[in-house]
């Protein structure tokens, strides 16, 4: 495989870009620092195909971008693939409003071929080629320039690995016949609105027990008012009001701004200063949260009370030897929340259906409906078809 020199000018990225535009896919990876800043800061970009590969400095001054994130967002002919591409995907949407597509990304594909549910990349790189990836550069500074040659070697080497991990792998899920069990994880992945991080929404990753509608809408409007104000000075959300600061808020709202001196987790300076009564002002324009909005109930699991929690043990038991029998990971299989769910009643689940249904939903069904029974057989455990009232039916050993 060649590898190019670091990539500075924009004639030299437009060329590259041209030519893996042709290639069947692309391998993905990206160095930034967000310790400090809201927004991550994008220090470098690796990108390979089976015969050449590149690390792309998007802080060189004047380097134009557009044919690199057109290659990523608006060519469908190249399949782009990463490694636990989540964070590699919110800087493409950033800098895009769009997330690469059609997306492949090998630790998902690993959960189909029994890796684990996260495996590292040293660890597949390591499985899949043999190879003990050094980690010394692992931690480096890459907003720092110059750039080492260490450094460019390691984020080089992420791509050229992943290159060549791909095909083995589509091979292995093609063979298997699991290729079609990763739609629906890489359709979630690559959905846009996982990454649009909109104000508005932003209560809904903020845990409050109450469902009263007046502390929600200022939980709300308190979480929007931290999110743009975390935008506007490109720091982490946690440096304005911690999640527990605002929920606090929410709940006993400050009456005047000089109340703010007293909120912990605040500085007393924003009894006075303007960041303090841009915040009094989202509580005073607060609104109540409207039905439509409101979360649903923990509860939501009917009937799922200490019978029910007993049962989701059961079905969680029956996922672990499936997925083994499988050879699959069981968070590929179903969730644990929907295992709850199945518990308590639900069957408009995904676990019930396509390929799912085939290794796990079926038997789970039973499970829970008295069709079948756990036992032990020569020290393994076993399931028991139960036929009738009193009948159980043995598999074979």
């Amino acid at each position: 495989m060649h590898i190019h020199p670091l990539i500075t000018d924009s004639a030299t990225l437009a060329n590259l870009c041209a030519r893996l535009s042709q290639s069947p896919f692309v391998a993905v990876d990206t160095e930034f620092m967000r310790e400090s800043t809201y927004w991550p800061d994008l220090c470098l970009i690796q990108i390979a195909n089976s015969e050449e590969a590149a690390a792309i400095d998007p802080k060189a001054r004047d380097l134009d971008m557009t044919p690199l994130l057109d290659l990523m967002v608006e060519n469908e002919e190249v399949l782009k693939v990463f490694h636990a591409g989540g964070q590699d995907l919110e800087i493409v949407h950033n800098l895009t409003g769009k997330t690469p597509y059609p997306l492949f990304d090998t630790q998902v594909a690993a959960m189909a071929m029994g890796m684990g549910e996260q495996i590292g990349y040293s660890n597949l790189v390591e499985t899949m080629l043999g190879i003990k990836l050094d980690k010394g550069a692992r931690f480096t500074d890459w907003a720092r320039r110059p750039l080492d040659k260490r450094q460019i070697d390691y984020a080089i080497g992420d791509v050229t690995h992943l290159a060549e991990i791909f095909p083995r792998m589509l091979e292995r899920l093609r063979k298997t016949g699991r290729g079609g069990w990763l739609d629906n994880e890489m359709e979630r992945l690559g959905d846009p609105a996982s990454y649009a991080n909109l104000p508005e929404l932003a209560w809904m990753r903020i845990r409050l027990p109450s469902r009263k509608p007046e502390v929600l809408g200022r939980l709300k409007a308190i979480a929007a008012w931290r999110e743009r104000e975390a935008r506007s000075k490109n720091l982490p959300r946690g440096r304005i009001a911690k999640d527990e600061t605002i929920a606090d808020i929410a709940s006993h709202p400050p009456r005047e701004q000089s109340d703010l001196s007293k909120v912990r987790g605040l500085s007393p300076s924003w009894a006075g200063n303007d960041i303090g009564a841009r915040l009094m002002t989202a509580i005073r324009e607060a609104q109540p949260l409207p039905d439509s909005e409101m979360p649903p109930r923990e509860d939501r699991k009917p009937g799922l009370g200490k019978e029910g929690a007993l049962i989701a043990d059961l079905l969680k038991l029956l996922l672990k030897v499936r997925s083994r029998d499988a050879d699959v990971a069981p968070r590929l299989i179903a969730r644990a929340e929907d295992l709850e769910l199945l518990a308590a009643g639900v069957r408009d689940l995904p676990m019930l259906r396509g390929w799912r249904h085939d290794i796990f939903g079926k038997d789970a069904l039973a499970l829970v409906e008295g069709r079948l029974a756990f036992s032990v057989r020569n020290g393994k455990m076993v399931m028991s078809a139960i036929e009738s009232e009193g009948s159980v039916t043995v598999p074979e050993a």
